[in-house]
């Protein structure tokens, strides 16, 4: 790529300044009157962050008194409402002359292609063309405009005209009509013409909706002991354990040490359970037979809704569980009653309400209250976001030998998850769709995806490479509230990009005003100064692997109940928005992640190089100014940490002037996006486990192994210097030991005597002494350091 195309491209990545016309606005002779546009100033509206896009609604209520067929001696009606070249039908009912529709029809006004609205009543036939019953017309110019919040326009009895309008028929029907925005309460459920072309079940699939993830809850079972396990063969005593499972998670607890029929274990088991709960928690107690072979000596189910909510680190009453026999027949069920005793394990289980149940990474969270409600505290902001358009976006599939996108936004913030209604069939789709947010802590992050729906019904047939029937990813988005300034309304031009195993690719720009409201400064400020999740993950924190564990399950679940919504938020939506394979392994994040390391020493580096230049008088008017400075700071020492925050105060006051002015966005120079090799984009979208062949599995091996190779050297050095600092007193080297025992002892007379300014002027003057007066063999201090020995002699 020439320089001119690379500095295009780079240009094309980063984010953009918009203007966009936002707020209400409303043309001369609506219901609000006034000369020429009118811009609310309303502080209750709610579409003020999106532009505005007019509609004409029409609402079919119902008819009545409808004329029968004079051949059948019945009516199917329906209603089909035309403008231009759209039309919206209805559904149709089987014999009934006063059916109830209460259905409405949204038209873009940019489409608009006639002054004349047409409501048609028509007889649904089996066979042949479907009757007509009759119309009515309404004159586009007279339609009255809603602006809300007006209540909603009444609808009205219309005789029905007859096909050449010339006179009346039998029958009515009721609508209302009127010009209206997005903002309607009509809206979200209305028939649109961009939806002119959707089929069947597809309908449902299109319309924007609002979700909420469910409550989540960590599960805590605290195995405690058993009492009285039977082995089937009563010979040998069990080596027992117990499994426990929830819904698809599946714990075990260690074997008990001793072979017993009381073992114990005290060991805890986490789950995670989402509500309303359907699962129960299924609890065995196992004897391990051989290492191939489990018995299971009892087992005992449980329902969740049981178990006592904690919502503090209180200590919880733990419990006597009968287990059920395991192993009888159908024809020996009532064998359970007559035994005389029976084997019972004791549980300490509650669900716990002062965590935090993770669903998503820790690096994008977007919400940090602890599950139980009467823990939350107020919110301290409110966050709006405008999801205004998306422009250039690339064809996803084909329809009909064309490339075509369905495209649709996904916002995550908290709970609360939002979908936009699907734009058919456009690479420039506009949405002007406003939501909110309540905000009770700013350093969250809110996610914003962009994706192709595959769901319409039709006869679309994915692009190459877009997976199938899954909604395909486009593009997605992150705004950290914390680097937001409040009170401001940001407008701007998000790239949409994405790796593909192709390499890197923009696949459109999202549009979004974005305003985050302060409602409590103090309270704000006071949360800078607390812990980012509540207390107990401090005061009883889990594992590492167990939290990697638990936030996979909860993303299972969230996806699992999205799912089951109407529409349904997809799986493959929900696991792209909250970053369920960030943990895999990657060549290009592991460069990445070195870098950013790189990175943040490149001050130190840059201290140390300046340091060196004042040492070595590369610049004698610098050496000369720092001499001066350091023999003030030797006899005023009590300026040294005075001098050192007043420096770091100026030093924030300066780079005030050249502060962030937009949101951060993804940086592909930053993620190492830019000039990746193709095979570790090939790597990093395998499977788990790999679906590759052998032979490339083989050198992406190699390569690990290599990588790891150099890795364990420095590890290996570290080490290395870490011993001889260690061997410095452990007379693992005689003669490096005394020599250091008799010069601490001749520094420590030395210190006692000499003042510590005079120790120190010297120190600093012998550091900063002229060229001539170095030698540029290394230091006797570190000729000894290196000659001290380290435990590598003794590795294998």
């Amino acid at each position: 790529m020439n320089p001119a195309a690379a500095a295009n491209q780079k240009e094309e990545f980063k984010l953009k300044d918009t203007k966009p016309q936002l707020g209400e606005r409303w043309p001369h002779g609506g219901m609000r009157g006034g000369g020429g546009w009118i811009s609310s100033e309303r502080a209750t509206s709610t579409y003020d962050l999106v532009e505005q896009m007019f509609y004409l609604y029409v609402r079919v209520v119902k008819a009545k008194d409808l004329p029968t067929n004079p051949v059948t001696g019945n009516i199917d009606p329906y209603v089909e409402v035309k403008l231009g070249n759209y039309k919206g039908k209805t559904q149709h009912f089987e014999k009934k002359t006063n059916p109830e529709w209460n259905q409405v029809f949204a038209f873009s006004k940019e489409k608009l292609q006639s002054s004349i609205l047409e409501v048609f009543v028509r007889d649904r036939e089996m066979v042949g063309r479907d009757d007509y019953v009759g119309k009515v017309i309404f004159d586009m110019n007279e339609v009255p405009t809603r602006v809300p919040p007006d209540s909603p326009l009444a609808p009205q009895w219309y005789r029905l005209e007859h096909r050449r309008g010339d006179s009346k028929v039998k029958g009515e029907v009721m609508l209302a009509v009127w010009m209206g925005t997005q903002a309607d309460e009509a809206f979200p459920e209305a028939w649109h013409t961009d939806a002119a072309s959707v089929q069947g079940e597809g309908v449902f699939n299109i319309r924007s909706k609002v979700y909420v993830s469910p409550k989540l809850w960590y599960l805590r079972v605290n195995v405690i002991e058993a009492q009285d396990v039977e082995p089937h063969d009563r010979s040998q005593l069990p080596q027992a354990f117990v499994k426990a499972q929830v819904g698809n998670q599946i714990l075990k607890t260690k074997l008990c040490p001793q072979k017993t029929i009381n073992p114990m274990w005290n060991e805890d088991l986490i789950f995670v359970a989402a509500e309303p709960f359907e699962e129960q928690l299924y609890l065995t107690v196992e004897n391990k037979v051989t290492s191939a072979k489990d018995e299971v000596m009892g087992r005992l189910i449980l329902p969740l809704h049981d178990f006592e909510r904690r919502l503090d680190h209180r200590p919880v009453h733990s419990k006597w569980c009968n287990l059920e026999k395991f192993g009888f027949g159908a024809l020996e069920g009532d064998k359970r009653h007559e035994l005389k005793f029976s084997s019972r394990v004791h549980l300490r289980v509650c669900l716990e309400g002062a965590y935090h149940v993770l669903d998503e990474s820790t690096m994008y969270i977007s919400d940090q209250r602890p599950t139980a409600r009467q823990l939350w505290k107020n919110p301290i902001g409110i966050l709006e976001v405008g999801i205004l358009s998306a422009q250039g976006l690339q064809p996803m599939k084909t329809k009909d030998g064309r490339g075509t996108t369905d495209a649709y936004c996904v916002a995550k913030y908290g709970q609360k998850w939002v979908r936009t209604r699907t734009i058919m069939e456009s690479f420039n789709p506009k949405w002007n769709e406003q939501y909110t947010w309540e905000v009770y802590d700013p350093c969250t992050v809110i996610t914003l995806g962009v994706f192709d729906n595959c769901h319409l019904g039709g006869s679309e047939k994915p692009a190459s490479g877009s997976g199938g029937k899954n909604d395909s990813r486009i593009g997605k988005v992150r705004i950290r509230l914390s680097t937001l300034e409040t009170d401001r309304i940001y407008t701007n031009s998000y790239p949409l990009l994405v790796l593909q195993t192709s390499g890197l690719k923009k696949m459109g720009e999202l549009q979004l005003a974005v305003r985050f409201t302060c409602l409590s400064l103090a309270n704000m400020i006071y949360l800078y100064w607390h812990p980012l999740l509540p207390k107990m993950h401090y005061l009883h924190p889990f594992t590492v692997n167990q939290l990697d564990s638990l936030r996979y399950q909860a993303m299972n679940i969230v996806a699992v109940r999205l799912g089951r919504a109407e529409p349904p938020l997809r799986k493959e939506v929900v696991e792209y928005m909250l970053d369920v394979d960030s943990h895999m392994w990657s060549m290009r994040r592991s460069k990445a992640n070195f870098f950013r390391i790189v990175s943040l020493f490149s001050g130190v580096l840059a201290m140390s190089k300046w340091l060196g230049d004042v040492c070595h008088w590369k610049n004698p008017v610098t050496s000369i100014l720092v001499h001066v400075l350091f023999f003030i700071l030797i006899c005023y020492p009590e300026l040294i940490l005075p001098t050192i925050f007043l420096y770091m105060f100026l030093i924030g006051i300066w780079n005030y002037r050249f502060r962030p002015r937009h949101p951060p966005h993804m940086d592909t120079k930053l993620s190492w996006a830019e000039v990746v090799h193709p095979d570790e984009l090939d790597e990093e979208f395998d499977t788990f486990p790999t679906s590759k062949a052998q032979d490339v599995v083989r050198m992406r091996y190699d390569r690990l192994r290599s990588v790891a190779g150099r890795i364990q050297t420095v590890v290996g050095d570290m080490a290395t210097q870490g011993e001889r600092f260690l061997a410095l007193l452990s007379w693992r080297d005689p003669r490096a030991t005394s020599l250091f025992v008799i010069f601490c002892l001749i520094a420590a007379v030395a210190l006692y005597v000499t003042p510590f300014k005079i120790m120190a002027l010297v120190a600093g003057l012998f550091w900063l002494r002229h060229p001539r007066f170095r030698s540029k063999l290394p230091s006797v201090p570190s000729n000894f350091f290196r000659r001290l020995p380290s435990r590598a002699d003794s590795m294998l």
